[in-house]
């Protein structure tokens, strides 16, 4: 069996504890949260432009520990784009 590009993070919501999961299968990417106390999964036909920010920069530490692809995160990176954000830090 072949590895599965899948990759998971959690964060705090105001409330709770929210899991993440990203997964690409061919050249698609499927989005999957669930908070804490779910039992099931939310899957996301248009991922929340949060989720991608943080899926990019997960993808990105990854690549730079060459554990992945450079067009897996530019794949996210045009996906952000399309949906009119960024991921760059703000300057201060």
């Amino acid at each position: 069996m072949g590895n599965r590009n899948i990759h998971t993070w959690k964060h705090n919501t105001d409330t709770e504890r929210r899991e993440v999961r990203a997964e690409k299968f061919g050249k698609k990417w499927k989005i999957q949260s669930k908070l804490k106390h779910d039992e099931k999964w939310t899957y996301y036909d248009v991922p929340e432009l949060e989720d991608l920010v943080a899926l990019r920069l997960v993808l990105f530490n990854k690549y730079q520990r060459k554990h992945l692809a450079w067009e897996d995160v530019a794949a996210v990176e045009l996906m952000i784009t399309e949906r009119g954000g960024t991921w760059e830090e703000a300057e201060e």
